[in-house]
């Protein structure tokens, strides 16, 4: 498997995963009720926390070489862009240390990031006047929503290193996004392409049942 394109094997386990995901939301499984408004606490309602970090995904994962990346970011900007790998790491570079949280109920504190910040990216395309949201894909097809005042906060970043070595395939790389203060399906592996809109454009786990937004602390795992 390359580039994205998983096997028809890959392809019913995600399927299965797809179904047992839906099922969750459905139920509203995990959910507390006693959502943490103000940020209290450092760990959000219902979570708890890991050392390791828990590989999850569709069922598939990206083989892509790193001479053939490419980050295609367009819509509503002034000036679209096209990054190779290497010119992606000649951006200017930044450490960044934060929590994540996943909607399965871990979270893993303290993880030492190295990548480009969103705020680097933002001042290169510069977003219309009139963008609101930004829309992520993957190279296995995955996509997830953010408005753009969440992509913009100051800790958010699209990293190639996790603790001081290159993010491995499993977690998303070679360049994964990662925004710490929403759960973590937010935070897009295998990025490949960053779309400005007007207007929302809700992913692939916005429409089978989760959460538009996506706050830990007030438990924004699931819609409705």
């Amino acid at each position: 498997m390359s580039d994205g394109e998983p096997s028809d094997f890959l392809k019913g386990i995600k399927d299965k995963l797809i179904r047992s995901k839906e099922q969750w939301a459905s139920d509203k499984r995990l959910i507390t009720g006693r959502p943490d408004l103000g940020h209290v606490n450092r760990l959000p309602p219902g979570q708890r926390e890991v050392k390791n970090w828990p590989v999850l995904d569709l069922g598939a994962q990206p083989d892509v070489a790193p001479d053939r990346w490419r980050l295609r970011i367009g819509g509503a900007v002034e000036n679209p862009a096209v990054f190779t790998l290497p010119e992606f790491m000649a951006l200017p570079q930044e450490d960044f240390v934060s929590d994540i949280h996943c909607v399965t109920q871990w979270s893993r504190y303290d993880n030492h990031w190295r990548g480009v910040s969103a705020k680097t990216l933002l001042d290169i395309v510069k977003p219309k006047a009139d963008a609101r949201h930004v829309l992520f894909t993957a190279y296995d097809g995955y996509t997830t929503n953010v408005k753009l005042d969440v992509f913009a906060e100051g800790n958010v970043l699209l990293a190639h290193s996790w603790e001081g070595a290159p993010i491995s395939r499993e977690h998303g790389g070679p360049v994964r996004v990662i925004i710490p203060d929403w759960y973590l399906w937010k935070s897009a592996k295998w990025v490949t392409r960053i779309e400005f809109s007007a207007i929302d454009q809700p992913g692939f786990w916005e429409v089978r049942g989760y959460h538009n937004e996506g706050d830990p602390w007030k438990e924004e795992r699931y819609s409705g």
